[in-house]
């Protein structure tokens, strides 16, 4: 893998593999509490540390599920500033709740979003205050076994596979790849598009997958970009064909993985131009103004400055931001889509377990 650490790390990982695996064992061996509830929860996780595609495949759950149930979402909210349990509202900020749960929220007015490290607090909320709540998400909820889910969907990205990594710290495994077994969906994130049913199958036989577990591969979908700074058209025109050769670009990402981002805007223009902060990175006015400088800089005739949804949450809380750098800066909404028609298949499991689940007993025999 491109990000190993130095071998010397390597001891390390094995005194955090047995950590981990004594914590899991007394979880199994039921000498750890683990709490279940009384409705259907889904749990959307992963084994490794950085962006799998986790916020868009919850948004997806949220958006399949709404149509029937009550959904609330339940996150952590990294990197927040507040502490404790708390529902998004009118006026919440990302430093309240976190980026990703701020984003949920106002893509998806309707649905309930909470944040709290205690997750079997969380959901007691929830329950307590939203007693109509039909199916809880656990977003980024797999290594939090004092919840046992009803239901567990485990992401891997296409480029940093599980199965080739190592636990940390000398990989990014947060543990051993035998957990992949708590798993009843396993989706592989950010595949590409054009990979041949041979890759295909070579995969599959290699993650190994065990009888009960179904396995897809997930693409990303990129839509319209969306003015960043008030309401208006979309503008999917920006991103034309016959204004790609006078387009330039100016990526700002502060994301764990921008790479498919920038791979699908370099076919979209003809000078790309990418500033990259860390994830779930706070803008500064200075750093705003340097993104500014760097856009004015370009050569292009046409030029704009396009950002990423969750990045957007960030950026939309600066409310003096000036012409033209206001009315040239986009988002792009993200979306997921299935390979092999699986689409359907996928949404038939989520939406036959919460219908059939009104207790939260597991539907498949690990």
């Amino acid at each position: 893998m491109g990000d190993r650490r130095s071998i010397f790390l390597y001891p390390f990982s094995l005194l955090y593999g047995l950590a981990t695996g004594i914590r899991n064992f007394l979880y199994n061996a039921e000498i750890l509490k683990s709490h279940e509830f009384s409705i259907p929860v889904i749990c959307i996780g992963n084994l490794t540390v950085g962006g799998t595609g986790k916020t868009p495949h919850t948004e997806y759950l949220a958006e399949l599920l709404s149509k029937e149930f009550r959904v609330a979402i339940l996150s952590r909210g990294y990197k927040r500033k507040s502490s404790g349990f708390l529902f998004a509202g009118n006026g919440t900020t990302s430093a309240d709740i976190g980026d990703e749960p701020l984003q949920m929220y106002r893509k998806f007015p309707g649905i309930t979003v909470a944040v709290d490290s205690n997750r079997v607090r969380g959901v007691k909320n929830i329950l307590k205050e939203r007693p109509e709540t039909g199916v809880i998400l656990l977003d980024d909820g797999y290594q939090h076994r004092s919840i046992t889910p009803g239901y567990s969907i485990l992401l891997s990205d296409y480029d940093r596979l599980m199965i080739r990594d190592h636990l940390l710290p000398y990989g990014n495994l947060r543990e051993s790849l035998k957990n992949m077994n708590r798993a009843d969906i396993i989706l592989i994130t950010k595949s590409p598009e054009n990979i041949s049913p041979i890759q295909r199958r070579i995969l599959v036989r290699e993650i190994d997958k065990r009888p009960y577990q179904n396995l897809y591969f997930t693409i990303y979908s990129y839509k319209d970009p969306v003015p960043l700074f008030g309401e208006g058209d979309n503008r999917a025109g920006i991103l034309s064909e016959e204004e790609k050769e006078n387009r330039g670009i100016l990526l700002v990402t502060g994301i764990a993985n921008p790479l498919p981002l920038k791979k699908y805007l370099e076919a979209k223009c003809s000078e790309l131009v990418h500033l990259h902060y860390d994830d779930h990175h706070s803008f500064s006015l200075k750093e705003l103004d340097d993104i500014s400088e760097s856009w004015k800089s370009m050569k292009s005739t046409c030029k704009y400055i396009i950002t990423t949804e969750k990045d957007a949450v960030r950026l939309r809380e600066f409310t003096n931001i000036a012409e033209p750098f206001r009315s040239s800066a986009f988002y792009i909404p993200l979306g997921i889509d299935f390979l092999n028609d699986d689409r359907e298949e996928f949404d038939k499991l989520i939406i036959d377990y919460v219908r059939k689940n009104k207790r939260n007993n597991r539907v498949s025999q690990g």
